[in-house]
């Protein structure tokens, strides 16, 4: 598979990452069997760059990355670059905070180690800003889990430009995650600029659009058994239909095009910058033969301007994220 760039260090990673949320829970139940075939898979395919966390199944994503390193090897442990995060916490009665201090951000990054079975992780993080401590305070700690080698580079997930400028004073900032697509083109007002200017790799979670963007959209029934989505605004009853009659040209293109539509989705992506990373998550190998086919396809500008043509930026009813699903992330215009 091609490979780009991360961070200011440069390090060699596949142009397409695998975001391992999806040996968790989150979208329906999983097991080992299943998460270690599609490890198996990355291999073949040369993916190389796994992106995980330490909440994701509460660490069950983690400790499956980890038992299947242990099982494979030092192949395996040299092959894959791995990125987790810390940041988010919770209460005893499960309400979640914030909790960006050196101590908290430490002492997760040593258990994520721990269940991964490194001795350090590529890239470390912050999964969620905390308000009440500024930015250039918490790259000064990420800064200092560098200097103890628990983590080669430093990230941020889902901070405005202005952040990213502020904490790349302190320490090179190697990405910001962010969700990107054809679905969600908010980064294209300053953060996919900045990262580019910076040497800052752009990480774009939910490649797809949360299933919106491939061949077979989660059916709105399926929607409704997982509590992210069934609450999610673009998969409410009225908007969920809208959507999907609007991304229906999306799918005819694609065919026309000879690709699957989630490959034509990651081939995008890649088009919009060197800089840029899509890190799509799926627990099908064949689902993820599909998403890497994108990796090769380089799209002309002809390709470009029929995909804004029958998705214009814009197009998708209702907002990314429902009221409470917005704690955390920054916003920016």
């Amino acid at each position: 598979m091609q490979k780009r760039l991360l961070g200011q260090a440069k390090t060699p990673v596949s142009a397409m990452g695998y975001g391992a949320m999806s040996f968790s829970d989150f979208y329906g139940a999983t097991d080992d069997e299943k998460s270690y075939a599609i490890l198996d898979r990355c291999l073949d395919l040369g993916i190389t760059h796994i992106d995980t966390s330490n909440v994701y199944g509460l660490g069950m994503s983690e400790t499956r990355i980890g038992a299947y390193l242990a099982k494979q090897g030092k192949q395996a442990q040299d092959f894959f670059t791995i990125a987790t995060k810390a940041g988010i916490a919770s209460k005893p009665d499960g309400t979640r905070y914030f909790d960006n201090s050196m101590a908290h951000l430490e002492s997760e990054l040593d258990k994520s180690l721990q269940r991964l079975g490194v001795e350090q992780v590529e890239l470390l993080y912050v999964h969620r800003r905390e308000a009440a401590i500024p930015i250039e305070e918490v790259a000064e700690s990420l800064a200092t889990l560098v200097k103890k080698g628990k983590t080669r580079q430093i990230g941020f997930s889902e901070i405005a430009p202005t952040s990213l400028e502020i904490a790349n004073e302190v320490h090179p900032v190697a990405a910001v995650q962010s969700e990107y697509s054809l679905a969600t083109r908010s980064p294209e007002m300053g953060l996919v600029q900045k990262t580019a200017q910076l040497g800052t790799a752009l990480v774009a979670f939910s490649p797809i659009g949360r299933s919106l963007l491939t061949d077979h959209p989660l059916s709105y029934e399926a929607c409704q058994n997982l509590a992210f989505m069934k609450v999610n605004p673009r998969f409410l009853e009225d908007t969920y239909s809208r959507n999907i009659q609007a991304s229906n040209a999306f799918r005819a293109l694609a065919a026309d095009m000879g690709i699957s539509a989630s490959g034509l989705s990651i081939a995008w992506l890649l088009a919009q910058g060197d800089h840029v990373l899509p890190i799509p998550g799926t627990r099908s190998v064949e689902h993820l033969n599909e998403l890497a086919s994108g990796v090769d396809l380089a799209l002309s500008p002809s390709d470009l301007e029929a995909i804004e043509k029958v998705l214009p930026i814009g197009w998708c009813h209702g907002d990314r994220y429902a009221h409470g699903q917005w704690k955390g992330p920054e916003k920016y215009c």
